[in-house]
This record gives C-alpha cells, structure tokens and sequence, in this order.
C-alpha cells in the first residue's frame, strides 16, 4: 500500500480543481503530445482514442477532475480505479511505463498554467499522481498473477488463430479464436474482454478492445464486431482476416462481468453491438441453467444490423421459461417479420422497460453507446432502481488516467 497523502498536498491539489476546470482539457492534449514523442510509449496507446476521435484527451480531464476533487475520500473513486487496472492489464502496461507518464502530466501543467504552476502545486501534484501510481501499479501486479497461475492463463501477448469467421449481419461479424499452441485457454468471466495487437500493413501497431461473445469455455473464445465506417481496426478484421490468421491477443480482463451466483431476477439491456458482452452472460446462463429469471432486450436498427438474434432466441426457447428475449427494431425492413425477427417497432423506451421488467427486484446490465446508458441509466435511477443494482459498459474510451 502506499503511504498516505500529506494534508498539504490534499489542500493544494484541491486548490488546483477552478484552474483544471478551466484548463484541464488544453493539459491533457499537451500532455499526450509530450507523451507521444516517445514510440515507444504512443504504441502502448489505442490511438483511435486519439487521433481518430480526438475522445480521450477529453475523457482523462474529467477523470484528472475527479481525482482533484476526490484527493480527500478516493474511496468513490474505486470502481474507477479498478475499471483503469483492467485495462492496463490488457494493455500490458508495467511499473516501468508510469514514470513517462508523470513526466508528460507535470510537465503539461507547467506548459499551459505557466507560473502558476507554482514548484509546490508540482511537488503536489507529484506525490498525487505516484500515490494513484502505486495502487494502480499493486492492483495490475495482482491481475498479472492470477492470470500467469490460473488454468490456460497467460502473461503478456499469446498467438491465436482464427478458427472461424462467420457473418453475423451487413456490419457485424464474429471471429472464434484458439491459442496457436494448441494449449487451453483462461477462462473469462462473462463480459469480459480481450486486448489485441493488430500489425495492419503499413500502419504502426494498433491496441483495440472486443468484448467476448461467448460462453466461458476451455479451448477458445469468440468477439463480435462491428464494422465502423472510418475505423481502420474493424475494417480490416472485416476485409483481410480469414480463418488461418494470426493474431496477437492478450488475456480476458475488465470488470463489468455477471456475478457468480446471481441473487436477483436479471434484465440484461443493449443497443446495437453492445450486446456482445451481454450475449456471454446470456450464453453462460442458458448453459448453467438460470436460476433467476432473466429477460435479454435488445435494440437495433433493423434486420440488416440485427447480430445474433437467432442464437438469443434459441437460448430463450431451450430455457424453458427461464430466459425471455425481446428485440426492438427502429426502422424495420419490409422484410422484417415482426414476431419473427423481430418483436416491437420503435425505440426501446422506459415506458416500456417499466411495464414489463421487474424494476424492485431485479439487477439490470446495459452495454451500448453513450446516448444510449445516458438515456437508461438515468431513467432506470429516476424510476426508482437503486444505484447499486445498475451495472453498465460502454464501448469506447474510460475515463483513466493512463488511458488506453
């Protein structure tokens, strides 16, 4: 554990929040750019978070916000900092890399507050950033070890094989893996994810993230992905891998997972590709046997975007009553047959959620774009779910301080 913060360095990082309010994004992009001259450090990154979106310079001056505005009870930030060691665990990310990035944030802070960066708000804000360091770096160390000793696990990046790509819609497709040795794989804890290092010619090594679509099992994982328009990433698992590739990939981590033992009735909820996740712990459940109730809504645009409804609604038929599925379509096609392919026309909306989920009793699992948790994490609140019974994921960059 590392010691505690000092009360002077509290009271001046505290003091730093009117001047991160007003600067903190204009801190972070320069601290990304100082951080970015150095190769080696930038491919650690996913850049698409970066220059393709320009999101996580935006997404890490709110957590910098955060951890200055909760320097003296960062027991609200845990959840945070647990969602930040998984992915540094994914990302491969050790001891040795951090000091690089205290360099790049000090020294941003002294770049765009100038004098009033005063040698104390540095020393600060030095002790701040190793004392997160460091519980972040013993968390990591713990994840590194469960994965290298447990069955089929594995430090570092491992080569698997694409055994089978199969078209899921007109935009999805899931790719099954096994380990290129032929050895067992780790198993995940449903809702997890995979980090892969994607060598695409003619481009520097890419970091992305797919969540596991599958069940927990001892030889092999699936993902399911989205093809996006400018993503560089998803187009070329679309395009160029077939079954035969190989691919770099790290071991299952993040934290938004289904709970070993569930204690309450179970509404998993997703938006468009954001099923993914949420299809591992339907798929885990259907193959124990759920003992809750479980309902899986889902919400896309038609069946032209549609991934996997058939496996949802062969899960929910083979339960016995135990598992309902239920699929919205925005904008059906006429050859989307309601009933069918397809249950409800419209949007998925808390009208609905409200008449036909149990809102007193159960635990609800969201996946899918901001738009889409804004609407029903804050809904689900208003009618009356206790926050701690709302368990959520969205697909793109978390707010971190070592960001992916």
């Amino acid at each position: 554990m590392p010691r505690q913060l000092s009360d002077k360095t509290v009271s001046l990082v505290k003091a730093t929040v009117p001047a991160l309010e007003a600067h903190g994004l204009a801190i972070t992009r320069r601290m990304y750019e100082r951080m970015f001259q150095n190769a080696e450090i930038r491919d650690l990154f996913n850049q698409s978070h970066h220059g393709e979106t320009g999101s996580q310079p935006k997404a890490l001056a709110t957590a910098v916000l955060a951890y200055a505005r909760n320097i003296d009870n960062l027991g609200v930030l845990s959840t945070a900092v647990e969602r930040i060691a998984q992915k540094h665990v994914g990302l491969n990310i050790l001891p040795e890399h951090y000091p690089y990035v205290a360099e790049a944030l000090l020294g941003a802070i002294k770049d765009v507050l100038g004098d009033a960066a005063t040698p104390e708000i540095l020393e600060a804000w030095g002790e701040a950033y190793w004392f997160l360091a460091d519980l972040l770096i013993g968390r990591e160390k713990q994840i590194y070890d469960e994965h290298a000793n447990a069955p089929g696990g594995w430090s570092g990046w491992r080569d698997f094989v694409v055994k089978e790509k199969v078209r899921e819609s007109e935009i999805i497709t899931s790719f099954t893996l096994a380990p290129a040795d032929g050895a067992p794989v780790l198993r995940h804890r449903p809702g997890q994810y995979l980090t892969f290092w994607l060598e695409i010619p003619g481009h520097a090594p890419l970091k992305r993230n797919y969540s596991i679509s599958s069940a927990p099992g001892d030889a092999q994982y699936r993902i399911t992905v989205k093809r996006e328009p400018m993503g560089l990433a998803s187009n070329w698992l679309h395009d160029a891998v077939q079954p035969g590739t190989r691919l770099k990939v790290a071991a299952p981590a993040g934290e938004f997972v289904l709970p070993e033992r569930p204690e309450r009735p179970l509404v998993l909820l997703s938006g468009g590709v954001g099923q993914t996740p949420l299809m591992s712990m339907l798929e885990t459940l259907a193959a124990e046997g759920a003992a809750r109730p479980v309902q899986f809504v889902h919400g896309t645009l038609s069946g032209a975007t549609h991934a996997l409804g058939a496996r949802a609604k062969a899960l929910a038929k083979a339960s016995g009553g135990a598992i309902r599925a239920v699929t919205f379509y925005e904008c059906p096609r006429p050859q989307d047959v309601q009933g069918a392919a397809y249950d409800a026309e419209g949007r998925m909306t808390m009208d609905w959620l409200c008449a036909n989920t149990p809102l007193g009793e159960a635990d609800y699992y969201l996946c899918g774009p901001r738009p889409f948790l804004r609407a029903f994490v804050g809904g689900l609140l208003e009618a009356g779910v206790p926050a701690e019974r709302l368990h959520y994921e969205f697909f793109g960059p978390a707010d971190e301080l070592l960001a992916a």
